[in-house]
């Protein structure tokens, strides 16, 4: 059966839109599978609230969150897009993400990919990170 996702419109981090094609961004796309189903809302939740903050992020260039539609419901995550891995790093150690870290650690299972490419546009990098997400690209080591 395909995966239907579910993903909020391209959000804008204050870096906007690289320079140009081809100039080097680094994509981050993240997979959190609850437990419990009935998890996946609280964490969809906590994924909103600190997406408000994303205009102030510096680094990011944009974002969206997404949500699997099958039955169950039970996954969840981001794709988001930086100029440099040290931005994206900077994000992943805010006081605010590590306590949704910590909230849910233990209620579901986490894996995230991370890539340098040159920018081609949001539409190749969302298919990209959809393709990933729907099995039919394998998840690269994280960091390659």
């Amino acid at each position: 059966m395909p995966h239907t996702l579910w993903s909020t419109a391209w959000q804008d981090g204050p870096a906007g839109e690289p320079p140009g094609r081809g100039t080097d961004v680094v994509v981050s796309v993240t997979e959190f599978v609850t437990h419990r189903p009935w998890t996946t809302l609280s964490v969809g939740a906590a994924g909103l609230r600190l997406r408000r903050t994303w205009p102030q992020t510096p680094g990011a260039v944009g974002m969206w969150l997404w949500a699997d539609v099958r039955p169950r419901m039970d996954r969840s995550g981001s794709i988001t897009v930086w100029t440099t891995r040290e931005h994206l790093l900077g994000f992943v150690a805010r006081p605010d993400h590590r306590r949704i870290v910590d909230a849910y650690r233990g209620r579901g299972t986490l894996r995230s990919a991370t890539w340098q490419t040159p920018f081609a546009g949001r539409a190749a990098l969302r298919e990209s990170a959809r393709r990933l997400l729907s099995g039919a690209d394998p998840w690269p080591a994280s960091g390659s």
